[in-house]
């Protein structure tokens, strides 16, 4: 598996997590690094996205402000740190890479991860 994803659990409204996604095979590319979600029935939703080579980093409207995107290069880690979580944020949650920089769509990112849940309780 290339990119693995980590750090989902059960949370209360309020809370914060932080997702972890490792890249086992391109840890130092300069490709892009993002984050999806997705809830049953519905598109997969972009979150967030950085470029490790200066941290350049782009954010979904809903998420700005409380979702924080990071890369620590040497650990070859993307974090997706997520703040005052709320019931709405569930979802399983997907790490990314791609070649576009700028790009929220699905379709701008050509390796997947497997997903990891994100559970907000009210």
């Amino acid at each position: 598996v290339q990119l693995q994803a980590s750090g989902g659990g059960l949370v209360q409204a309020g809370d914060s997590l932080r997702l972890s996604c490792t890249d086992s095979v391109r840890p130092f590319s300069s490709r892009a690094m993002g984050w999806f979600r997705q809830v049953p029935g519905k598109e997969r939703e972009f979150v967030a996205a950085i470029r490790r080579t200066d941290m350049f980093a782009w954010y979904g409207d809903s998420m700005k402000g409380r979702f924080t995107i990071s890369s620590e290069n040497a650990k070859q880690v993307v974090y997706l740190q997520m703040n005052s979580l709320k019931p709405e944020d569930t979802a399983v949650y997907y790490c990314a890479s791609g070649s576009r920089y700028g790009g929220r769509a699905a379709s701008d990112f050509d390796t997947w991860g497997q997903g990891t849940l994100v559970t907000v309780s009210s």
